[in-house]
Formats: structure tokens, sequence, C-alpha cells
């Protein structure tokens, strides 16, 4: 009872393995075609994730989800040049749209 209530494993090139309301799920990485550089891709991760849920001043499962999938986005564009060139290139409509392809590919029906 005195230990976190939600865990967020980051598993580098593998994705995230969560641990929320009893309950485990996974999200992949998002498969770049070219890495150039994964160094600081966490810290985008994180970033990505924090800003989100911070936007939606909720921290419930569904947000929490979908805070994941904006972090996992984000950290993708890190890995595609070195440094954080790549992320001061892009805006939230760029994030969006490879947010939409990440749902796309890990759909199931």
């Amino acid at each position: 009872s005195w230990g976190p209530s939600i865990i967020v494993i980051k598993k580098g090139e593998h994705g995230a393995l969560v641990r929320m309301d009893g309950r485990f799920f996974m999200f992949p990485a998002f498969p770049v075609e070219t890495v150039k550089d994964p160094t600081g891709a966490g810290d985008a991760f994180a970033g990505g994730f924090m800003g989100y849920i911070a936007m939606q001043n909720s921290t419930g499962r569904d947000a929490f989800r979908r805070g994941l999938a904006y972090g996992t986005c984000v950290a993708s564009f890190n890995c595609e040049e070195f440094g954080p060139k790549r992320l001061a290139e892009i805006d939230k409509d760029i994030v969006d749209g490879r947010l939409d392809e990440f749902q796309e590919m890990i759909r199931i029906s």
C-alpha cells in the first residue's frame, strides 16, 4: 500500500511496460526507418508523456495511455537526428500525424 500505484518501465527500442490499476500493458516503440542517434530518446519520451498529461490535467487510464503514445512518438523523432535537432523541427501537428500512424500500427480490431 506504500508503493507506487503506477509504474512505467522504459525499455529503449522495445517500448514501455506499464503497471496501472492492477494490470500490465505494453507500448511498442515507434519503428524509425533510420536511427541516427538514440541518445536522449528516453528524456524525449518522458517530456512528451508528461507534457500530454499536464495538458489533460488528468491521470485517468485513457489520458495516461494516450500520453504514453505521445511520448513514444516524440521519442521516435529524437532518434532521427543527432542531438535535439529533429525535436526543434517538429510541432504538435507533426506529432499528431505520427500518433495517427502509430495508432493504426497497434490497432487490434
